[in-house]
């Protein structure tokens, strides 16, 4: 009976946490945390839990949230196509964190682009890059079948654009996000996975998904990296790759950045002096990566 008490206390919580999220963005747009069944975890690779640095983190505490944030911003233009910016959280963080330390919600209704913000709960609060069931083959087709049946039972737009298709699609990544991105690239299930692909100083590996993502696709890939944040050497190696076969790449420091170019240029690598968790919001980067989108405004 205590123990059927403990859950339901913690189960009312949780709800209460939930609704004051959904009520603090109430004013920009819609907020909408829901469970997924398509959603990273729980997952079998993380049944038991994960070990790192010879810690164990359980399954039960970090490897059972199922939890998707879905925001449609304030004066959402509907249409018969909705296009989506999926991002991933980087280690020892959730999607409430995510939320509220990137401003991502702040940040995409600045730019005035007309697109869904989606986030997934990867590992929660856990130093794990592991995508879950979005890694697995057709993970992808499976969690955005999930995003569109979602809106339209939860009944968010109200034209004819309430039996929508997907559109363009972004997949934005921080740190050890980068991981479950190449996965949803490798083997994602849908046609081209994804339009554009950021890496917010996250590109710590599986380069070559990225690569013959872009080259099969023309996908733009912006990536910006850190001096200390463990992926300076990676990107400065794709870049010599690139420049190696004769591909055109923009290569810049922040600070000194031109927008423009950011439209016109596939390969973006960017350098800042911020700190690892600076590069999405400190200087409103996310807002900068969305202006210069493929996405439609508002």
């Amino acid at each position: 009976m205590k123990a059927s008490l403990a859950l339901l206390l913690a189960m009312a919580a949780s709800a209460f946490a939930a609704e004051t999220l959904e009520e603090t963005y109430a004013a920009q747009g819609r907020l909408i945390l829901t469970p997924f069944a398509s959603a990273p975890f729980p997952h079998p690779a993380r049944a038991e839990g994960h070990t790192y640095d010879s810690k164990l983190y359980p399954a039960k505490e970090h490897y059972a949230d199922n939890t998707v944030a879905l925001f449609i911003p304030k004066g959402f233009r509907e249409t018969d196509r909705v296009d989506f910016i999926v991002h991933f959280h980087g280690w020892r963080n959730t999607v409430a964190g995510t939320l509220g330390t990137f401003r991502l919600i702040e940040q995409l209704v600045s730019s005035g682009k007309n697109a869904v913000l989606v986030v997934p709960e990867g590992p929660h609060d856990a130093p794990d890059s592991f995508g879950g069931k979005l890694e697995d083959p057709d993970g992808f087709k499976r969690f955005m079948n999930e995003v569109v049946a979602t809106l339209r039972h939860r009944a968010v737009f109200h034209t004819n654009a309430k039996d929508f298709t997907v559109g363009r699609i972004i997949l934005s990544g921080h740190s050890g996000g980068y991981h479950v991105i190449a996965g949803i690239l490798d083997r994602g299930g849908l046609a081209k996975n994804a339009d554009e692909v950021w890496l917010f100083d996250a590109l710590y590996g599986q380069t070559d998904s990225y690569l013959k993502w872009s080259d099969r696709t023309d996908g733009r890939l912006l990536n910006i990296y850190t001096d200390h944040g463990g992926t300076k050497e990676e990107s400065e190696k794709l870049q010599a790759r690139l420049t190696v076969r004769g591909t055109k790449l923009l290569v810049d420091d922040e600070t000194t950045l031109n927008s423009d170019a950011l439209k016109t240029n596939q390969f973006v690598f960017i350098h800042t002096d911020l700190a690892h968790d600076d590069v999405i919001a400190k200087r409103n980067e996310f807002e900068l990566f969305l202006k210069t989108s493929v996405l439609a405004d508002r």
